[in-house]
């Protein structure tokens, strides 16, 4: 790298803050982890803990150190067939649903592995990488931060299987909140609007180029959807209806047999929900959580009213201070909105918010050369946007161009929605 040497030392040194930080929160996020707990696979969308801890680490290692770094030394040869999630320009994997039949290497292994990479990523850092090496160390932390939430929504549902519930973390119930009351819609003129990310900072590829987009007028929820709300939904017989639920959404319904959202319970008449405190009752003001795109589409049907589309979403966002429940607080449960302030609330954190709109390229998206071009444009197809982030995502990860995306039946994500409808 070459330039003011003041300057590249301080950038060297910010870069080495990011990456130990990112890093030593995985590994705090493991602490409660016995190796049975961090190797066991609850179902094949999920994935064992210490599968999340090494594929972060095959990441840098693959990544970075590998082509950037002479004389690096790979850790185990093996760990690329293990460790690889999906790049299938870098070679053959494991396959995805048998991870949790991987009980070596152990979680002390894995552990081992990692603090093999860092010791090599920070002496990578420290030599002062250049702009886009930089930039490739800033994506591998945003992609570690995105299995930090990963690990926790996949530890609640292997959880979540276990007869005696057990708590990843401070089984104390919760305090209950008061009622937020109705939610209010505040309204939005539309027209010729820009979205997308302008370029200045981190983002993901998926989130640009920044462009125009037309939004007719429309009003949007100022809070998330209850779980009140949503009992409301269930008592008027809303899983049972299929005038509801779309075609797809309905066929889940029969071979699934859902009656209401993940990990709920009926406990002598009285809802209870796995969370990762163990067994709670369901708030009823806290924003309801763990619903499909489909189950999201068909409450909205119910209450008359439909989705908004990540535009509108975007443009109610703007002036919203990225603020909220985040992992980093510890609740690790969706909070009840705070009191009305004329505008939107809880824009951020809680839950990801679906959106009707499909994950589809942005116009003038390029997908990247190289490796890195795997990460997000092939899988736009038949998935859908959620927007926000939740109480499992890390403080400093998302901003009001973040697209995350699923396809529309998963549940286990901490998912959830608020309502729009045409002004």
């Amino acid at each position: 790298m070459t330039g003011n040497p003041v300057r590249l030392a301080r950038q060297s040194s910010t870069l080495s803050q990011r990456y130990s930080s990112v890093r030593g929160h995985s590994r705090k996020l493991a602490g409660p982890l016995s190796d049975a707990d961090a190797t066991a696979q609850s179902m094949a969308d999920a994935s064992p803990a210490k599968w999340h801890l090494a594929h972060t680490t095959w990441f840098f290692e693959t990544m970075v150190l590998k082509p950037n770094a002479p004389g690096y030394r790979v850790f185990d040869e093996t760990f690329n067939f293990l460790f690889n999630s999906y790049y299938e320009t870098i070679g053959a994997r494991h396959p995805r649903p048998k991870r949790g039949l991987l009980t070596r290497p152990s979680l002390d292994a894995i552990l081992a592995f990692r603090a093999h990479v860092d010791v090599a990523m920070e002496a990578l850092i420290a030599d002062g990488p250049d702009r886009a090496l930089a930039d490739l160390i800033e994506l591998g932390c945003h992609h570690e931060q995105q299995h930090q939430e990963l690990l926790l929504t996949d530890i609640l549902h292997l959880f979540a299987q276990s007869p005696v519930r057990p708590a990843y973390r401070d089984p104390e119930p919760v305090a209950v909140a008061d009622d937020p009351g109705d939610a209010d819609y505040v309204a939005f003129e539309g027209g010729l609007i820009e979205i997308g990310h302008d370029g200045a900072g981190f983002a993901f590829d998926c989130e640009g180029p920044r462009h125009k987009t037309y939004v007719r007028p429309f009003r949007i929820a100022d809070r998330l959807v209850t779980n009140r709300e949503w009992m409301a939904f269930m008592t008027d017989g809303g899983y049972r209806d299929p005038l509801l639920w779309l075609a797809d959404g309905w066929g889940q319904i029969l071979e699934h047999r859902w009656t209401a959202p993940l990990y709920w319970e009926d406990r002598d008449g009285a809802w209870w929900s796995m969370t990762l405190r163990g067994m709670q009752p369901v708030d009823p003001s806290a924003p309801v959580t763990h619903v499909s795109y489909f189950e999201a589409d068909a409450f909205a049907s119910w209450a008359g009213k439909r989705l908004p589309t990540e535009a509108e979403w975007e443009l109610a966002s703007a002036d919203v201070p990225v603020d909220g429940t985040f992992a980093g607080g510890g609740r690790l449960r969706p909070r009840p909105a705070g009191p009305p302030t004329g505008g939107p609330r809880q824009m951020f954190g809680d839950v990801w918010e679906w959106t009707r709109s499909p994950f589809t390229p942005y116009p003038g998206f390029k997908i990247a050369e190289g490796a890195v071009g795997e990460y997000n444009g092939k899988f736009m197809c038949g998935q859908f946007v959620l927007r926000g982030g939740s109480c499992a995502t890390p403080d400093d990860h998302v901003r009001a161009t973040y697209r995350n995306f699923f396809q529309p039946d998963k549940r286990w994500q901490f998912s959830g929605l608020r309502l729009a409808e045409d002004a």
